[in-house]
């Protein structure tokens, strides 16, 4: 494994030249979805509504299949709401969405591409390939990838490929980053490496972004608000939104700080893990 990449490599000077689309509001509107129909009808999500303001870091939260990826998948155009919509900028999504760029919990890498050619695939259409060699040369670096950017995706680690997927999301400059879980791949201290790369690439090119995380310190290092998806207790099928929480003081937080540990003692109960 290649040495850990330092917080310090991550400045403005490394990061893509700013020319992509600037940071963008989304919004859900009541949005709904049930998969098949009668009595094999399975509804996942429910009447969810919130505002993401242009710039903010929102993390979504909450169990396994209470709809944090289908959510994401809303937003990208990949998905198709049962009921209500999802607008960016005030348009609605109606189909893959170019706006829009995703980072999988799988790095879903061409196998037959190196490290490289998978960052380049994007860059958006219509760079020159001086510029395409610049940015990947450079987001390739920003992961700590440089030593394996001729690799084919099955010579690097599953933790390694995984970074070569968010370089490639960033690739395009998009105006919302979705990500959802890039980060669980990988072992702690690199995942908190990343999680710094992240900080340090949102403030110098603040994009719009959608966590979708399981890792309640995650989402308290990372996020401006925290919407927490759950069955809310009705009775009602599907889950909705049980709680929205406003992460207090300035990024980047100390892991260490007391003063979230109420917070996090908070949402881990409101996700029924009891602490001791």
């Amino acid at each position: 494994m290649p040495a850990l990449l330092s917080p310090s490599v991550a400045t403005a000077s490394a990061l893509p030249d700013p020319q992509g689309t600037a940071a963008m509001a989304v919004s859900f509107q009541n949005l709904g979805r049930s998969f098949g129909t009668g009595h094999g009808a399975h509804t996942v999500l429910r009447e969810v509504s919130f505002d993401v303001q242009a710039g903010e870091i929102v993390a979504l939260l909450g169990p396994s299949g209470c709809g944090k990826s289908t959510l994401l998948r809303a937003v990208a155009g990949l998905d198709t709401p049962s009921t209500g919509a999802v607008t960016i900028n005030g348009t609605a999504v109606s189909g893959i969405d170019s706006r829009c760029a995703v980072a999988f919990q799988e790095p879903r890498l061409l196998p037959w591409k190196s490290i490289a050619g998978n960052v380049a695939i994007g860059v958006p259409a219509g760079a020159n390939a001086a510029r395409t060699r610049e940015v990947v040369e450079r987001l390739v670096g920003l992961v700590g990838l440089s030593e394996f950017a001729g690799h084919r995706p099955r010579e690097v680690s599953g933790g390694m490929a995984q970074r070569a997927s968010l370089a490639r999301a960033l690739a395009r400059n998009p105006g919302v980053l979705l990500l959802d879980e890039p980060f669980g791949a990988l072992d702690a201290l690199t995942r908190i490496t990343m999680q710094d790369l992240l900080l340090d690439v949102h403030q110098a090119e603040p994009t719009t972004v959608l966590l979708v995380t399981h890792d309640v310190d995650e989402a308290l290092q990372l996020a401006d608000h925290i919407i927490l998806l759950g069955p809310d207790g009705t009775g009602a099928p599907g889950a909705t939104i049980v709680r929205t929480v406003e992460v207090p003081g300035p990024r980047p937080r100390d892991r260490a700080s007391t003063a979230l540990a109420g917070l996090r003692s908070s949402l881990l109960a409101s996700l029924g893990v009891n602490g001791h």
